[in-house]
Protein backbone atom coordinates (compact mmCIF):
# COMPACT_ATOMS: atom_id res chain seq x y z
CA UNK A 1 0.00 0.00 0.00
CA UNK A 2 1.39 3.36 -1.04
CA UNK A 3 1.50 6.58 0.96
CA UNK A 4 -1.11 7.94 -1.44
CA UNK A 5 -3.41 5.05 -0.57
CA UNK A 6 -2.91 5.75 3.16
CA UNK A 7 -3.85 9.39 2.64
CA UNK A 8 -6.96 8.40 0.69
CA UNK A 9 -8.09 5.99 3.43
CA UNK A 10 -7.44 8.62 6.10
CA UNK A 11 -9.43 11.22 4.15
CA UNK A 12 -12.32 8.81 3.65
CA UNK A 13 -12.31 8.01 7.37
CA UNK A 14 -12.50 11.71 8.24
CA UNK A 15 -15.35 12.24 5.80
CA UNK A 16 -17.22 9.25 7.23
CA UNK A 17 -16.75 10.58 10.77
CA UNK A 18 -18.03 14.00 9.65
CA UNK A 19 -21.08 12.39 8.03
CA UNK A 20 -21.81 10.43 11.20
CA UNK A 21 -21.49 13.59 13.27
CA UNK A 22 -23.92 15.40 10.99
CA UNK A 23 -26.38 12.55 11.24
CA UNK A 24 -26.14 12.59 15.02
CA UNK A 25 -26.45 16.34 15.54
CA UNK A 26 -28.23 17.45 12.38
CA UNK A 27 -26.53 18.97 9.35
CA UNK A 28 -28.29 22.31 9.87
CA UNK A 29 -27.34 22.73 13.51
CA UNK A 30 -24.85 25.42 14.41
CA UNK A 31 -22.89 26.72 17.37
CA UNK A 32 -23.76 30.11 18.88
CA UNK A 33 -20.95 32.47 19.85
CA UNK A 34 -21.84 35.03 22.54
CA UNK A 35 -19.66 38.15 22.38
CA UNK A 36 -20.26 39.26 25.94
CA UNK A 37 -18.90 40.91 29.05
CA UNK A 38 -20.94 44.10 28.40
CA UNK A 39 -21.77 43.51 31.22
CA UNK A 40 -21.18 40.03 32.64
CA UNK A 41 -24.62 39.89 34.27
CA UNK A 42 -26.34 40.55 30.95
CA UNK A 43 -24.18 37.89 29.30
CA UNK A 44 -25.10 35.30 31.93
CA UNK A 45 -28.77 36.23 31.58
CA UNK A 46 -28.63 35.84 27.79
CA UNK A 47 -27.08 32.38 28.06
CA UNK A 48 -29.73 31.41 30.60
CA UNK A 49 -32.43 32.54 28.16
CA UNK A 50 -31.01 30.22 25.51
CA UNK A 51 -30.91 27.28 27.91
CA UNK A 52 -34.39 27.84 29.36
CA UNK A 53 -36.04 28.38 25.98
CA UNK A 54 -34.55 25.45 24.06
CA UNK A 55 -36.81 22.43 23.62
CA UNK A 56 -34.43 19.89 25.11
CA UNK A 57 -35.04 16.81 27.22
CA UNK A 58 -31.39 16.05 27.90
CA UNK A 59 -27.94 17.62 27.67
CA UNK A 60 -27.22 16.57 24.10
CA UNK A 61 -30.39 18.24 22.81
CA UNK A 62 -29.25 21.73 23.87
CA UNK A 63 -27.59 24.30 21.61
CA UNK A 64 -23.77 24.35 21.61
CA UNK A 65 -22.77 27.78 22.93
CA UNK A 66 -19.35 29.40 23.21
CA UNK A 67 -19.16 32.43 25.51
CA UNK A 68 -16.50 35.11 25.46
CA UNK A 69 -17.23 37.38 28.39
CA UNK A 70 -14.61 40.11 28.33
CA UNK A 71 -15.47 43.01 30.65
CA UNK A 72 -12.35 44.88 29.48
CA UNK A 73 -14.22 46.08 26.35
CA UNK A 74 -14.20 49.92 26.55
CA UNK A 75 -17.49 51.47 27.66
CA UNK A 76 -19.79 51.93 24.69
CA UNK A 77 -21.62 55.01 26.00
CA UNK A 78 -18.34 56.76 26.79
CA UNK A 79 -17.11 56.06 23.25
CA UNK A 80 -20.32 57.39 21.67
CA UNK A 81 -20.78 60.51 23.78
CA UNK A 82 -17.33 61.55 24.95
CA UNK A 83 -14.90 60.30 22.27
CA UNK A 84 -13.75 57.59 24.66
CA UNK A 85 -11.72 54.59 23.61
CA UNK A 86 -13.40 52.68 20.80
CA UNK A 87 -14.61 49.17 21.66
CA UNK A 88 -14.28 48.04 18.02
CA UNK A 89 -10.74 46.53 18.21
CA UNK A 90 -11.64 44.38 21.20
CA UNK A 91 -14.97 43.39 19.66
CA UNK A 92 -13.15 42.28 16.51
CA UNK A 93 -10.68 40.32 18.60
CA UNK A 94 -13.59 38.68 20.38
CA UNK A 95 -15.18 37.65 17.09
CA UNK A 96 -11.90 36.11 15.92
CA UNK A 97 -11.57 34.18 19.18
CA UNK A 98 -15.14 32.86 18.91
CA UNK A 99 -14.64 31.80 15.30
CA UNK A 100 -11.42 29.98 16.16
CA UNK A 101 -13.29 28.21 18.95
CA UNK A 102 -15.95 26.99 16.49
CA UNK A 103 -18.81 29.53 16.63
CA UNK A 104 -20.97 29.65 13.50
CA UNK A 105 -23.23 32.59 14.38
CA UNK A 106 -22.53 35.53 16.69
CA UNK A 107 -24.61 37.68 18.99
CA UNK A 108 -23.78 40.65 21.24
CA UNK A 109 -25.99 40.86 24.35
CA UNK A 110 -25.43 44.62 24.55
CA UNK A 111 -27.82 46.92 22.70
CA UNK A 112 -25.56 49.98 22.89
CA UNK A 113 -22.71 48.00 21.31
CA UNK A 114 -24.85 47.61 18.19
CA UNK A 115 -23.85 51.17 17.34
CA UNK A 116 -20.47 49.66 16.40
CA UNK A 117 -21.77 46.47 14.80
CA UNK A 118 -21.32 47.63 11.20
CA UNK A 119 -17.65 48.37 11.83
CA UNK A 120 -17.14 44.95 13.39
CA UNK A 121 -18.94 43.06 10.64
CA UNK A 122 -17.22 45.06 7.88
CA UNK A 123 -13.87 43.79 9.11
CA UNK A 124 -14.70 40.27 10.22
CA UNK A 125 -17.53 39.25 7.83
CA UNK A 126 -19.08 37.25 10.65
CA UNK A 127 -22.78 36.28 10.64
CA UNK A 128 -24.47 38.21 13.48
CA UNK A 129 -27.92 38.03 15.03
CA UNK A 130 -28.80 41.73 15.32
CA UNK A 131 -30.88 42.31 18.46
CA UNK A 132 -32.46 45.49 17.08
CA UNK A 133 -33.48 43.91 13.78
CA UNK A 134 -35.00 40.96 15.61
CA UNK A 135 -36.81 43.28 18.05
CA UNK A 136 -38.34 45.25 15.19
CA UNK A 137 -39.56 42.11 13.42
CA UNK A 138 -41.00 40.76 16.65
CA UNK A 139 -42.77 44.03 17.47
CA UNK A 140 -44.45 44.29 14.08
CA UNK A 141 -45.73 40.72 14.41
CA UNK A 142 -46.66 40.72 18.10
CA UNK A 143 -48.05 44.26 18.46
CA UNK A 144 -49.68 45.07 15.10
CA UNK A 145 -50.62 48.71 14.61
CA UNK A 146 -48.25 50.01 17.29
CA UNK A 147 -47.05 53.57 16.68
CA UNK A 148 -45.08 54.64 19.77
CA UNK A 149 -42.49 52.77 21.82
CA UNK A 150 -40.95 54.04 25.05
CA UNK A 151 -37.22 53.44 25.26
CA UNK A 152 -35.44 52.70 28.54
CA UNK A 153 -31.75 52.62 27.64
CA UNK A 154 -28.30 54.05 28.27
CA UNK A 155 -27.72 57.62 27.16
CA UNK A 156 -25.39 56.26 24.49
CA UNK A 157 -28.17 54.17 22.96
CA UNK A 158 -30.63 57.06 23.26
CA UNK A 159 -28.47 59.78 21.71
CA UNK A 160 -26.90 57.59 19.04
CA UNK A 161 -30.34 57.01 17.54
CA UNK A 162 -29.71 53.31 16.84
CA UNK A 163 -33.11 52.24 18.22
CA UNK A 164 -34.92 55.15 16.56
CA UNK A 165 -33.31 54.30 13.22
CA UNK A 166 -34.10 50.59 13.57
CA UNK A 167 -37.80 51.30 14.01
CA UNK A 168 -38.20 54.36 11.76
CA UNK A 169 -38.65 52.29 8.61
CA UNK A 170 -41.54 50.48 10.26
CA UNK A 171 -43.34 53.76 10.98
CA UNK A 172 -42.85 53.43 14.75
CA UNK A 173 -41.87 56.48 16.81
CA UNK A 174 -39.44 55.96 19.68
CA UNK A 175 -39.98 58.26 22.65
CA UNK A 176 -37.36 58.70 25.37
CA UNK A 177 -37.24 60.03 28.94
CA UNK A 178 -36.60 63.68 29.68
CA UNK A 179 -33.09 64.78 30.62
CA UNK A 180 -33.59 64.41 34.39
CA UNK A 181 -35.22 61.01 34.04
CA UNK A 182 -32.44 59.85 31.71
CA UNK A 183 -29.87 60.78 34.33
CA UNK A 184 -31.76 58.57 36.77
CA UNK A 185 -31.59 55.68 34.31
CA UNK A 186 -27.81 56.06 34.04
CA UNK A 187 -27.46 56.15 37.82
CA UNK A 188 -29.62 53.02 38.10
CA UNK A 189 -27.39 51.23 35.59
CA UNK A 190 -23.91 52.61 36.34
CA UNK A 191 -24.19 53.90 39.93
CA UNK A 192 -22.37 52.49 42.94
CA UNK A 193 -25.54 50.59 43.81
CA UNK A 194 -26.60 50.18 40.20
CA UNK A 195 -27.40 47.15 38.09
CA UNK A 196 -23.86 46.77 36.71
CA UNK A 197 -22.65 46.65 40.32
CA UNK A 198 -24.99 43.71 40.96
CA UNK A 199 -27.90 45.54 42.61
CA UNK A 200 -31.08 44.34 40.91
CA UNK A 201 -33.53 45.15 43.69
CA UNK A 202 -34.31 48.26 45.69
CA UNK A 203 -33.58 51.71 44.29
CA UNK A 204 -32.26 50.64 40.86
CA UNK A 205 -35.38 48.61 40.16
CA UNK A 206 -37.72 51.33 41.45
CA UNK A 207 -36.00 53.92 39.26
CA UNK A 208 -36.25 51.88 36.05
CA UNK A 209 -39.88 50.99 36.76
CA UNK A 210 -40.72 54.64 37.46
CA UNK A 211 -39.13 55.80 34.21
CA UNK A 212 -41.00 53.13 32.25
CA UNK A 213 -44.33 54.14 33.77
CA UNK A 214 -43.58 57.78 32.97
CA UNK A 215 -43.08 56.87 29.30
CA UNK A 216 -46.42 55.05 29.32
CA UNK A 217 -48.11 58.16 30.71
CA UNK A 218 -46.53 60.10 27.84
CA UNK A 219 -48.13 57.84 25.25
CA UNK A 220 -45.86 54.82 24.89
CA UNK A 221 -47.84 51.80 23.71
CA UNK A 222 -44.99 49.46 24.63
CA UNK A 223 -41.73 49.65 26.57
CA UNK A 224 -38.46 48.52 25.06
CA UNK A 225 -35.50 47.43 27.15
CA UNK A 226 -32.86 49.27 25.14
CA UNK A 227 -30.15 48.42 27.64
CA UNK A 228 -29.40 44.77 28.28
CA UNK A 229 -29.27 45.41 32.04
CA UNK A 230 -32.88 46.61 32.10
CA UNK A 231 -34.46 43.11 31.91
CA UNK A 232 -32.52 42.22 35.06
CA UNK A 233 -34.86 44.52 37.01
CA UNK A 234 -37.95 44.90 34.82
CA UNK A 235 -40.47 42.26 33.73
CA UNK A 236 -43.66 42.12 31.66
CA UNK A 237 -45.77 41.69 34.79
CA UNK A 238 -44.55 45.11 35.98
CA UNK A 239 -46.14 46.90 33.03
CA UNK A 240 -49.61 47.57 31.67
CA UNK A 241 -48.30 47.56 28.06
CA UNK A 242 -46.21 45.03 26.09
CA UNK A 243 -42.57 44.72 27.16
CA UNK A 244 -40.21 44.43 24.20
CA UNK A 245 -37.07 42.69 25.37
CA UNK A 246 -34.37 42.39 22.68
CA UNK A 247 -32.42 39.96 24.87
CA UNK A 248 -35.23 37.41 25.01
CA UNK A 249 -36.20 38.00 21.37
CA UNK A 250 -32.56 37.64 20.30
CA UNK A 251 -32.09 34.46 22.31
CA UNK A 252 -35.10 32.86 20.61
CA UNK A 253 -33.78 33.96 17.21
CA UNK A 254 -30.39 32.40 17.99
CA UNK A 255 -32.00 29.09 18.94
CA UNK A 256 -33.91 28.96 15.65
CA UNK A 257 -30.95 30.08 13.50
CA UNK A 258 -28.82 27.40 15.13
CA UNK A 259 -31.32 24.79 13.95
CA UNK A 260 -32.93 23.96 17.29
CA UNK A 261 -36.53 24.12 18.51
CA UNK A 262 -37.96 26.68 20.91
CA UNK A 263 -39.64 25.33 24.01
CA UNK A 264 -43.39 25.91 24.11
CA UNK A 265 -44.49 27.98 27.07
Amino acid sequence: MTAKDDMSISKNARLKTKDLRRAAYGARRKTIGILGGMGPGATAYFFDLIVRNTAAGKDREHVPVIIRSDPRVPDRTDAILHSGESPVPMLRAGVKALRRAGADIMVMPCVTAHYFLKDVVAQEKAPFVNLLDEARKYTLAAVPGIRRIGLVATTGAVRSGIVRDAFAGAGIEVIVPGEDEQKKVMEAVYGKRGIKAGFTTGRSRRTILGVAKGLIRNGAEAIMAGCTEVPLVLRQEDLAVPFIEPMRIGALACIKKAGYRIKKS
